[in-house]
Formats: C-alpha cells, sequence, structure tokens
C-alpha cells in the first residue's frame, strides 16, 4: 500500500464532448420543471429549494496517508444524503463551481428525460459556473442515488472516476420499519489508471458460459488482434470515503436489527462485501422489494447496484466487512463492525465460496406476463479497436451521439422482453434509465418479480428482462462501467 499522500490535479477540460456540443451550455437561462423547461424568470426568491448541490474540486481524506483531490458534491465524498417523500414534489439546486458543463444524473427513478441528467436524452447541461434549478416527482420509493453522466472517455478525472456521488432514499408512503436502523455504505474506489487487459472473474454469477457466445468472440479477437485494449484498475479503496481501519467504525448492539444500504458507486468495479460470522438477509434490490426476502453469505453488487439487506447482530466481536479480494480489503474496501464492550483487533474471515443468483429473490413458482414484443441484443467487444481502447457494439453498432444510434421504437402502454447474448468475457452491469424493468431470465433460469435498473450480465451468458414503455421520452440504455459505454456500449429507446 503506498504511503505518500497523492493529490489528483484538478479536472481539466481539454476537448469538448459531442454531447456538449449537441446539447450546449446555451440553456444557461433555463430551469426544469416537471413538465419540462420553464423560464428561469419563473422562479422566484420564495420558492426555497428542498436540496442545494454544488459541484466542485476538493480533497477527500480516505486516511492520514492518503488525500486525494477529486470532483465532489458540497465538498464532501460520498456527497449528502438526500431523503425525499414518494409523490411530493421536490426542488434541487444544483451550483456548478467548475469550469466544464456537468450534469445531475437520478438513479433509479422514472422521471422525464428532460430531468434525468443524461444529455442523449436531451436533459441541458449544467454550465460551468452556472446553476440550475430541479424539480421532479419522486418515485418509485426505495433507494436510489445520484451521480454525474458526462463522458470522461480518456480522462480519468471526468465522469464517474471522480468523486461525484451520492445516495438518495425516497420514503414509502407505508414502512414496514421491521429493523431497529438504518446505515448507508457507498463503496468507492479512487487514483484510477490505465492499465493493458486484464480478465474479469468469472465465477461470481450464477450460469455456464455459452459455447456459441464464446465462437462469436473468438471470431472478433481474430479481426481485432494485436495487444488486449485498456482497462482502468485503482490503487485506493473507500467505504463511505475512508479506507478500511480509518474513521469510525459502525458501533452496533447485540439483538440490533441493522438495515444496510449499500451502493457500488464504483466506475467499472464488481464488488463484494462479506461479514464474518453473520448473513444477510435481502429485502431489496436497487430499492425494489424483493417477492423472496433471502439469506446469504456474500453480497456481489455490479456497478450502480444498492442492496438493502438486514443483519442481525448476533455474533458479538469486532469485525471487518470487506471485500472477498484480500487485495483490494487490503488496500482499504472494508469498514469496522464493533459490538459493545467488543475489543481488539478487527477479524476477517473468508466465507465459503458463493454465486451470486438473481432468481432466488424471485417469486416461488411464478412466471411473467407474455410480451407484446421481443428484441434482441449481442454484445461483441472490438479488441483495441478505438486508439487502443475497446470498442463495444450492439447488434454490430457502436453507440454514435452524431447518428444518435443505435435507436429502437416503442410504443407507449406495450411490454417489451429485451433479450442479451454477452458475447464477451466481461460482466456488464446493464442499466436502463427512467424505467424499472423485471427479470425473466437469468443465469439459464427463469424467474419472475425482480424489478430492477441494473443487472450484472454474465461472460458469455444471456439474459432476459421486461419493462412497460409507460414513461414516454427519449429513454437511454448502456453499460454502466464508465470505460464501456464511453467506447459504443449505449443505445437509445424512442417512444414512437
Amino acid at each position: 500500500m503506498k504511503q505518500t499522500k497523492s493529490k489528483r490535479p484538478f479536472p481539466c477540460f481539454t476537448d469538448t464532448s459531442r454531447r456538449e456540443f449537441l446539447v450546449g451550455a446555451g440553456a444557461a437561462g433555463l430551469a426544469l420543471g416537471i413538465d419540462g423547461l420553464i423560464p428561469a424568470r419563473a422562479q422566484t426568491d420564495q420558492v426555497k429549494p428542498d436540496y442545494t448541490l454544488r459541484i466542485g474540486t476538493s480533497l477527500v481524506e480516505l486516511s492520514p496517508e492518503h488525500i486525494v483531490s477529486t470532483t465532489t458534491y458540497n465538498g464532501q465524498f460520498p456527497g449528502p444524503l438526500l431523503r425525499f417523500k414518494e409523490g411530493q414534489r421536490a426542488v434541487v439546486d444544483v451550483y456548478n463551481d467548475t469550469d466544464t458543463p456537468e450534469l445531475v444524473h437520478w438513479h433509479g427513478q422514472i422521471i422525464p428525460s428532460d430531468v434525468d441528467g443524461a444529455a442523449e436524452e436531451g436533459s441541458p447541461y449544467i454550465p460551468a459556473h452556472g446553476m440550475r434549478r430541479i424539480a421532479f416527482v419522486p418515485r418509485p420509493a426505495g433507494f436510489r442515488f445520484y451521480h454525474t453522466h458526462v463522458v470522461a472517455g480518456a480522462d480519468l478525472n471526468r465522469g464517474t472516476y471522480t468523486g461525484q456521488v451520492g445516495p438518495v432514499y425516497i420514503e414509502p408512503k407505508n414502512e414496514p420499519g421491521n429493523f431497529d436502523r438504518e446505515v448507508f455504505l457507498v463503496l468507492k474506489e479512487f487514483e484510477p489508471s490505465f492499465s493493458r487487459g486484464g480478465d474479469m472473474a468469472m465465477e461470481v454469477l450464477a450460469g455456464a458460459p455459452i459455447k456459441e457466445l464464446q465462437d462469436i468472440a473468438e471470431k472478433a479477437d481474430e479481426q481485432f488482434k494485436g495487444p488486449k485494449g485498456y482497462e482502468v484498475s485503482y490503487d485506493l479503496f473507500s467505504v463511505n470515503g475512508k479506507m478500511l481501519g480509518h474513521g469510525e467504525p459502525i458501533r452496533v448492539k447485540p439483538g440490533e436489527r441493522v438495515l444496510f444500504h449499500i451502493l457500488n458507486a464504483s466506475a467499472g468495479e464488481i464488488r463484494s462485501l462479506a461479514l464474518p460470522g453473520h448473513v444477510f438477509k435481502i429485502v431489496a434490490l436497487d430499492g425494489n422489494p424483493v417477492p423472496t426476502p433471502a439469506d446469504v453469505p456474500v453480497l456481489w453488487l455490479g456497478t450502480a447496484e444498492r442492496v438493502s439487506a438486514i443483519v442481525e447482530m448476533n455474533h458479538p466481536g469486532v469485525w471487518v466487512m470487506g471485500d472477498l479480494s484480500d487485495d483490494d480489503r487490503g488496500h482499504g474496501m472494508g469498514i469496522v463492525i464493533e459490538y459493545a464492550n467488543a475489543k481488539g483487533k478487527p477479524q476477517w474471515s473468508k466465507p465459503k465460496p458463493f454465486k451470486w443468483d438473481y432468481a432466488i429473490f424471485g417469486k416461488n413458482g411464478a412466471t411473467p406476463a407474455q410480451p407484446d414484443e421481443t428484441m434482441e441484443f449481442t454484445i461483441v467487444k472490438h479488441n483495441g479497436a478505438l486508439a487502443g481502447f475497446n470498442e463495444w457494439t450492439l447488434n454490430g453498432e457502436a453507440f454514435s451521439m452524431d447518428a444518435m444510434k443505435p435507436m429502437y421504437t416503442v410504443h407507449e402502454g406495450r411490454r417489451y422482453r429485451l433479450k442479451f447474448r454477452n458475447a464477451s468475457d466481461d460482466i456488464h452491469p446493464l442499466h436502463l434509465h427512467r424505467h424499472s424493468f423485471e427479470l425473466t431470465r437469468v443465469g439459464g433460469k427463469a424467474t419472475a418479480g425482480v424489478m430492477k435498473d441494473v443487472v450484472m450480465l454474465g461472460g458469455f451468458q444471456e439474459l432476459e428482462f421486461d419493462f412497460v414503455a409507460d414513461n414516454p421520452g427519449p429513454t437511454l440504455f448502456h453499460c454502466h462501467q464508465q470505460l464501456h459505454m464511453d467506447f459504443g456500449f449505449m443505445a437509445l429507446f424512442n417512444y414512437a
């Protein structure tokens, strides 16, 4: 582990992206309302925002030996927890104190395109040294979050490589309250750098590789010969902005039922989490209650996934809740759980291997409704095809902001089944904006009832989910790994 202070340089804006050219910062005099754009003059001092966010560069002390400079919200990491009430209109003022246009994406919420915070959908930028008022009706209830949605490309000081992320909790109208207290955990890495290639662990998810998809990948590798494309690795890891062993432990009492809301805020890492001697009872995924709560020994979270799990504190001691990877845990990915009156060095023991299986949380024996239409997508990687970066294609096409393609047309009220075939060895956290979707087949198993907005698609595997086109407007779909979405892995759904 490094023992020198590290200060990443201030973000620099060297090349305006296509998104920024197309959407432009000329919308500086506009504010956002529930029904679209309204003139700034319609804002009045009498309307007080529920929250104010300021985007700016600040120092984050991960430990006394590791202080990083990054872009944050309100000068802190993670950004402040924003609590909204389901169905009650919210107003957020966002000030951009940086030299570059920014976007705030309200991840997991079913809101209009122009407030969602994605340039591809038509959301205006928050101009450099400007502000924007954003108003929406928060929904659905549960654990959501907010983060930047700008292109990073080869700039590791932009996008989700920065500290621009914060949790959102939309309080339901009726809270079951079967826990003693809530704890929010934001998992995040820092100090990114580029490296060549590397293979992702394949044992994370249930299901087996499909030979046909492996064959497609081999043909693509033959066409794009040469070294593997750039990947991103990290030196420092943290939970709630502190490396393991720094910051305050989570103090608990025997018999307590603690509801952990856990967010993987990584720019591209798959995360695991275990607490020796304890199990996690999963009650919600991506903020949506699961039909069948289940106990698991280990959590696996793709980029941008959230897990809400109750842990019964029935194993007194001082423990490390941390990543299964000894290296990542050793570089900070963990937090101490300390029972009342317990003393001593935090203990860690690795649990038995466990594959993550979304199907165990589904409705037992149920089958999903039949779709009105099915769309199929094959994902292929072109090794190092874009100046050393991998290019990602859906059905042979990489996303183009100039052409706004690939684009698919949907009709309001219809149910669509999206079938994905992954002809790469990467795990892809698939994200659909402004809608929730229902898993219908994953890891080779049929399932129903599990509602999400991000789902991990295993290497050389298939996955299916359904969504109802019930929120008109341009809708972005992409892999949530920043490196993948920036280099082609995106598409738009447009309502006819």
